[in-house]
This record gives C-alpha cells, sequence and structure tokens, in this order.
C-alpha cells in the first residue's frame, strides 16, 4: 500500500481508501451484514488504513458496522472519513434543498441537503456515536446546500475542529467557485468529487485549482459503481430495487463494453484483474490525491487493496488512454 498526505493537512491517507456507500445496502439492493464487517477488516489487514462512510449509507448503518468493525483494531491507525448534510429524519427533512426519493425496503424516503450549523453539531454526535469513537479524522459536507450560507456552515466546522472532535475538514460534490467562498472562513482539506474513466470533467478547472491551492482530491466512483469490473455486461444481475439499473444508462453502453474489452486483454497480460487495473490508473492520474474502492466481502476488499501491488508503464498508460480516447 501506498500513503499520501492530503492536501494541506498532517493526515496520512491510504492511497486505495475504503468507500463504504455500498455496505450501507440503500440503493444497492440490500447487504449481508458479516460480510460487510469482514470486509472492512479485511482491508486493515491488507494496508487499507482509510475507511470513508457517511450517515446516508444505509441510514446510520454502514458507519455502526464500522464502528463494530473497529473494535479490536487500534482506532490511532484507522483515518475515519464521514460526512453530514443529507437528512432524512422527520425533524429536518422541510428544510434544505430537497434532493431525491430514496428507497429503503420499498418505502419511498425524502432526502435533503441541509448543511445549517445546528444540523452540522447534531450530525457529528450522532456520527461518533455511531463510529464508537471520539474523533473524526476528516469530516465533510456531502452536498452543496443552498439554503444556508457556506460560511455558517464553515463556522461550525472550525467549531468542531477547535473542539477536538475533527482534525480535518473537507468538502465534496463542490465546486471550484463554492471552494473560493468557503476558504474565506476555513482552509478545506480536499473534496471528494465523482472521477473516473468515463467521468473526467474535474480534469479541466478543479484539478488544477486544488493543485494550486494545495488542496487534496478524493475520487469516488471509479469504477462507477462496478460498471468498469465489466461483469455486467457478462453474467451480472441487479435486484430491481438497485440504483444501478437507472444509472448506468447514462453512459454509452456499447463504447463502455468496447473500453472493457480492451483494458481486459492488458489486464489478463499482466495476470491482474480489470478491476485493479482501473483502480491504479486512477491513483496514478495528476491531481487524484486518494481512491475510493467499495468492497461487499472480504474478496472483494483484498482485491482493492492489493490494486497497489503493481506498477503501470508508459506505454501501458499510453495504451489505456487511447482505449479511452474512443469513447468520445
Amino acid at each position: 500500500m501506498e500513503y499520501r498526505k492530503l492536501g494541506n493537512t498532517e493526515l496520512e491517507l491510504s492511497t486505495i481508501t475504503y468507500g463504504a456507500f455500498a455496505i450501507g445496502g440503500n440503493m444497492w439492493g440490500g447487504n449481508e451484514k458479516a460480510d460487510s464487517i469482514a470486509s472492512v477488516q479485511a482491508s486493515i489487514d491488507h494496508g487499507v488504513t482509510t475507511i470513508d462512510t457517511a450517515p446516508f449509507y444505509g441510514f446510520g448503518l454502514s458507519e455502526e458496522m464500522i464502528g463494530e468493525a473497529l473494535k479490536s483494531h487500534d482506532r490511532s491507525k484507522v483515518q475515519l472519513l464521514t460526512k453530514f448534510g443529507l437528512v432524512w429524519d422527520g425533524s429536518n427533512n422541510r428544510k434544505g434543498d430537497f434532493f431525491f426519493d430514496a428507497d429503503d425496503n420499498g418505502k419511498k424516503i425524502p432526502i435533503y441537503k441541509y448543511a445549517s450549523k445546528t444540523n452540522v453539531i447534531k450530525e457529528i454526535e450522532e456520527s461518533l456515536k455511531r463510529l464508537q469513537t471520539d474523533y473524526i479524522d476528516l469530516l465533510q459536507i456531502h452536498w452543496p446546500d443552498t439554503t444556508t450560507p457556506i460560511s455558517e456552515t464553515m463556522e461550525a466546522a472550525e467549531t468542531l475542529i477547535q473542539q477536538g472532535k475533527i482534525r480535518a475538514f473537507g468538502v465534496s460534490n463542490y465546486s471550484t467557485e463554492q471552494i473560493k467562498e468557503a476558504q474565506k472562513t476555513i482552509k478545506i482539506a480536499s473534496d471528494q468529487v465523482a472521477y473516473s474513466m468515463l467521468n473526467r470533467k474535474i480534469e479541466a478547472e478543479l484539478i488544477p485549482f486544488t493543485m494550486s491551492e494545495n488542496i487534496g482530491i478524493i475520487a469516488y466512483s471509479p469504477m462507477e459503481r462496478g460498471l468498469l469490473t465489466g461483469k455486467y455486461f457478462t453474467d451480472g444481475k441487479l435486484k430491481d430495487n438497485d440504483h444501478r439499473n437507472g444509472y448506468f444508462n447514462q453512459f454509452d453502453l456499447q463504447k463502455v463494453k468496447t473500453l472493457v474489452e480492451e483494458l481486459t486483454s492488458l489486464a489478463h497480460a499482466k495476470e491482474i484483474s480489470l478491476s485493479q487495473l482501473v483502480l491504479r490508473w486512477t491513483t496514478l492520474q495528476k491531481g487524484i490525491s486518494i481512491v475510493l474502492a467499495g468492497a461487499r466481502n472480504a474478496e472483494q476488499a483484498i482485491s482493492n487493496a492489493n490494486a497497489m501491488s503493481f506498477d503501470l508503464s508508459a506505454s501501458e498508460l499510453e495504451f489505456i488512454d487511447q482505449a479511452i480516447s474512443k469513447l468520445k
């Protein structure tokens, strides 16, 4: 495993970071608790020291399972990243920006983006309890909330740093202009944004800006929620309540299939999996600090961790770039 300093912080994070969205179950067709906990523990056993989660993932379940999984590990050697600002409980769900209706075992739950100072303080206490810890290494606002002044949210984060409840503060899904506004109040450590072979929009403006400001980029959905594993072009089947049934339709699937086939040939030649090839490529892209990789069981977790066990040569990177260029 390789470890990288995050932006302007003292945090040393594992380049492959455990992404805990899928183990929450909601939007992913459910989960198996024992497998989920085993995946967290296997990640740590194979060098992944950083775990990224959020209250929304499983409506608290993801954080709870991570807290349980870490009972037998040295907390000081694990970096916990979580978020706030997506609310679904009855007390807040008429405030903020309506986001979407989430599916929870067939029941529609309205989700709002809400980042008032009161809500930030409320959510951090709930997360600390679920994660069974007394501090968070990196707290992030999950999505921008246009109904709350950015300065108010950032002031709440500054208070939490002073209280020792968080070590650093980052944003997620923020634009360059939103980061500039946030930095008037607090030093931003990172921006967590979508980035993959199929989605490289941040390369144009965001990455040059964050590199100039020494702000880390945390890349999520590098495998496009499993699409770039290739299995959904063969025998992969999704449950009816899996959000990816609609998510995958945003792409030209025939072109993606061609890309997957070309990259699979290189993966086979290197005796690695396609997933490992995709993850390793992502870690090598300019301006990317760490890469999130989800896992539903120990086998997937170990495979993700081993994505750092090999290198890609200049000629191999050129081959990959040429294959990606055909998507246009």
